[in-house]
């Protein structure tokens, strides 16, 4: 066997550093060229009457697609399946409404972001108490930039029902904000520190139940389950301000499959 020179050796752990590094940021940046596969579990705890537990587990995928020679379609499609505790004993479990996203970002830019819709779907098994039976529609937008060990960004959505069944006093019309900031800083091995706290509003909410505003964050690493390259995380949030009945704080457990693009030969 021919033995490599010592700089090829050296250069070798430096490139396999590179890449790690790259696909870290990668994973980070919701509109990168990279297919990823986030299974996210979301216990809400202590929701009232009966101090129950909520559970919330959403699949994501996120997929380029190239659309031109500098710009490419990202689409976030969020599907969950939740139980849903009613009163202090029963509760439902289910499909909840779906939420594709579509963004167009363009392929190099210094400061990376992304525009385009966002939808609700009424694809809930048990309307009212699983999803809002209302077909929604809004615009939806992802910007941050990614200096040295940090990255530094935030999402926002807001969205108005604009079908669905308008006589219906269980199913009122949909007027809901979302903004997600997030903060990582990446460390040795793959870990990661992260901040990432997802801000709610129902505009049609009154006497104190419009705003979700959860504090807090948590830890990540990109690592491989054997040749499968994975995110793994866990976070915790406790929710300065939350509806009467809203759950104090949640935890979020993550694993997200992760697929970048193979070098071509």
């Amino acid at each position: 066997v021919r033995a490599q020179p010592p700089a090829a050796q050296e250069a070798q752990p430096a490139a396999a550093a590179d890449n790690a590094d790259a696909l870290r940021k990668a994973a980070q940046n919701p509109v990168a060229s990279l297919i990823s596969v986030p299974i996210q579990e979301n216990l809400n705890f202590g929701i009232d009457p009966g101090d129950r537990t909520q559970n919330v587990l959403n699949i994501q995928p996120v997929i380029p697609v190239s659309v031109a020679k500098n710009w490419n379609l990202i689409v976030r499609w969020i599907t969950p399946i939740i139980y849903q505790p009613v009163g202090t004993e029963t509760g439902y479990y289910g499909l909840g409404d779906m939420q594709p996203a579509f963004f167009l970002s363009p392929k190099k830019s210094k400061v990376i972001w992304g525009v385009g819709p966002q939808l609700l779907l009424p694809t809930a098994t048990k309307t009212g108490i699983l999803g809002q039976g209302k077909f929604g529609l809004g615009p939806t937008v992802v910007v941050l930039v990614q200096p040295g060990k940090w990255t530094f960004g935030a999402l926002a959505n807001n969205v108005w029902s604009v079908a669905g069944h308008p006589d219906d006093p269980r199913l009122p019309p949909v007027n809901q904000f979302l903004l997600q900031y997030f903060i990582n800083y990446n460390l040795q091995k793959g870990w990661y520190l992260t901040w990432q706290p997802t801000l709610t509003a129902n505009w049609r909410a009154t006497n104190g139940g419009r705003w979700v505003v959860p504090l807090g964050g948590g830890i990540g690493r990109i690592m491989k389950l054997g040749p499968q390259p994975v995110n793994v995380g866990l976070q915790v949030y406790g929710n300065a301000i939350h509806p009467p009945n809203g759950s104090p704080w949640s935890l979020r457990l993550q694993i997200a499959f992760l697929y970048p693009k193979k070098p071509k030969s």
